[in-house]
């Protein structure tokens, strides 16, 4: 069957000013971070809908040296993974937002914050030989401090009771936010040893390339499962297949592993227009949970974004229906990594806009198919 058409409607949406930063060659500015997941909370109002921050502005060293003339990184241009966090005072966040009509409306923010009530920051975890972690400078160029409630936030899904789940890149780790967005617990995988937090994720997980932890979270119907997507393949694993896990929403204890393939990456047209590309750049951006063991999932590289229908139960290496590509809808922007249902054939999707730092809008679409997807 061919995948159903589709019509796209961008949603008006205003940026929120976070704050500037005033460098050599220009100023940095900062608006509120939404695209990097979206969820719905059981009994809602229609259109009512919450959006996840990550862990801040940052940097990678040539854009701060080349963009915006920060001098003092010579020493950090062969550092891999470097980057910089140049307001680190802005850390992940949870914003509810509400659906009228054809615009979206800001109704409040919620920092997280750790149980102590210190914040959750963007600053990296206390790493180790098991999982080593991204190295982050200041703007001076001097290595910021690690931090136990440091999260690099890109995954979230909501429970019936108003609570939340996050997924974080950094541990990797989940953590259990309260309906106030405080962290009651945080799992991390096995012998990460993070004070606060509960060692019990498959040590596996440590092998997560650097910014590839997960990205995807989703949770069944009955709040007992949790469906864990990592970005990318791991450290030594095959670059055309990723990692879903099923976890028990109450233990942690991993139920099921799942093996999601890529598509080859010269099937993502605009990429390709754009500039080469490799198995090393696939990714999955977003899941959702449409049915008992049924998710959907956003898989993308940046400029090219797909959705897939897949069933867990089946087991092995997943079988994928094509509902989705962005290849046939040059009006949606690139780096799509939220995604909700509206209706059986009604998503919405969101990029991350990096919180504005290169001047990009975050920009809502709401594709209406002709056909139910979910």
């Amino acid at each position: 069957m061919s995948p159903p058409r589709f019509t796209v409607e961008r949603l008006a949406w205003q940026d929120r000013a976070l704050g500037e930063v005033v460098l050599p060659d220009g100023v940095l500015r900062a608006t509120l971070g939404l695209g990097s997941g979206l969820t719905r909370r059981p009994g809602d109002r229609p259109g009512r809908l919450w959006a996840l921050g990550d862990r801040g502005p940052n940097l990678k060293i040539k854009q701060a040296r080349e963009d915006y003339g920060v001098q003092g990184l010579d020493h950090l241009c062969e550092a891999p993974g470097a980057k910089i966090l140049p307001m680190p005072q802005i850390g992940p966040s949870l914003s509810e937002l509400q659906i009228e009509g054809d615009r979206v409306v800001w109704l409040r923010t919620l920092p997280l914050r750790a149980a102590s009530g210190a914040p959750v920051t963007g600053l990296p975890l206390p790493g180790g030989d098991a999982t080593p972690m991204e190295p982050l400078f200041d703007l001076e160029g001097r290595p910021l401090r690690a931090d136990p409630n440091g999260a690099d936030s890109e995954a979230v899904a909501a429970l019936a009771d108003g609570s939340f789940w996050v997924a974080e890149e950094y541990g990797p780790s989940l953590m259990k936010v309260s309906a106030q967005g405080v962290v009651e617990v945080r799992w991390t995988p096995e012998g990460l040893r993070l004070p606060g937090a509960v060692d019990l994720l498959p040590a596996v997980a440590g092998r997560r390339r650097l910014n590839r932890g997960f990205e995807g979270l989703a949770v069944s119907a009955d709040d007992t499962r949790l469906y864990a997507g990592f970005q990318s393949a791991f450290e030594g694993d095959d670059a055309r297949a990723v990692r879903i896990w099923t976890l028990d929403a109450a233990s942690g204890a991993l139920l099921a592993e799942h093996s999601y393939p890529f598509d080859p990456p010269e099937s993502f047209l605009r990429e390709v227009a754009a500039g080469p590309v490799e198995a090393s750049d696939l990714k999955i951006g977003e899941l959702l949970c449409v049915g008992e063991n049924r998710l959907l999932v956003l898989e993308r590289i940046s400029h090219t974004s797909k959705i897939y229908a897949v069933d867990l139960a089946a087991g092995g290496l997943l079988e994928k229906t094509l509902i989705f590509t962005s290849d046939d809808a040059p009006e949606i922007a690139p780096d799509l990594e939220g995604m909700i249902a509206l209706s059986d054939r009604e998503l919405l999707l969101v990029n991350d806009n990096d919180f504005g730092i290169e001047a990009v809008e975050t920009r809502f679409f709401r594709v209406r198919f002709d056909r139910a997807v979910i």
